[in-house]
């Protein structure tokens, strides 16, 4: 923090009790060509400021993909073991919701779980009533990144219908978003996409999980190319260029899966 200064007066000098000779008249002199040149060089500095300006706005528009696949690969990473949030509450920044919603919105929480990774808490879907293909979500609103490094631990905690679960990325909401995930039930380890409520699968591969055991699920996406790890096995590798751009991070289970999550760490991939 800078320190607290005040601005002297009267062009820097301090306000001490000073008496300052001035120069006698027949000694100052005025140059008005100087000045002209002076006020001329302000005015050039600023035209050609404001066509930088310009310039880079016309060079970044909205509409420019190399703009914005950029975006969201710089600076640093994102990074969550809720050890630090209150136990029955969202952590702050996250937001609930639900692709194709059947039934109330599930709950989700941090709640203390001695099995937990790291620390003590999990953040974990508790309890839902959807079925069929509703998709409950938990969303990172100041997570921002395209090209990505992710890592999160996930347990399969419940679920007569769906179990498991996994990470989501490059999220525009609720509706349009990447998702990978394992079920125990399935015996499978899966990536699709989700664009406007409609998912899609991109790769499939036979993995035996079981509920009530941690795993750890890692998703590597740099422009169009997808990997996917589980427990540093890679599974799964394809391409899909639905969503060009960054996007949030979040989580994500099925219809009545009930899952725990922990450890959930993303950084840009260069």
């Amino acid at each position: 923090m800078a320190p607290n200064t005040t601005r002297p007066p009267h062009g820097g000098q301090q306000a001490t009790h000073i008496r300052t000779l001035q120069e006698p008249a027949h000694r100052r002199i005025t140059h008005p060509a100087s000045c002209q040149r002076g006020r001329f060089c302000v005015v050039v500095g600023a035209v050609l400021c404001w066509f930088s300006c310009l310039g880079g706005c016309l060079t970044a528009g909205p509409g420019d993909k190399s703009a914005t696949s950029d975006r969201g690969n710089t600076g640093a990473g994102f990074a969550r073991d809720f050890d630090q949030d209150p136990p029955g509450r969202v952590p702050a920044g996250w937001r609930i919701a639900q692709t194709n919603p059947t039934e109330a919105m599930a709950s989700w929480s941090v709640k203390h779980d001695v099995t937990a990774p790291s620390g003590d808490h999990v953040f974990a879907l508790t309890a839902s009533k959807n079925y069929n293909g509703t998709y409950n979500l938990a969303i990172a609103e100041d997570s921002i990144f395209g090209n990505i490094n992710l890592t999160v631990k996930v347990m399969a905690v419940d679920g007569e219908e769906d179990q498991g679960g996994g990470p989501i990325w490059r999220c525009r909401d609720q509706n349009n978003y990447y998702i990978c995930r394992f079920n125990p039930l399935e015996g499978n380890y899966r990536v699709y996409v989700v664009k406007d409520g409609r998912r899609k699968q991109l790769a499939t591969a036979y993995a035996a999980t079981t509920a009530g055991k941690w795993y750890t699920v890692r998703v590597k996406m740099k422009d169009d190319l997808i990997t996917c790890y589980l427990d540093g096995e890679k599974l799964l590798e394809t391409r899909d260029d639905t969503f060009e751009g960054p996007g949030m991070v979040g989580l994500w289970t099925k219809a009545d899966a009930v899952t725990s999550f922990d450890d959930l760490a993303v950084a840009p991939l260069r």
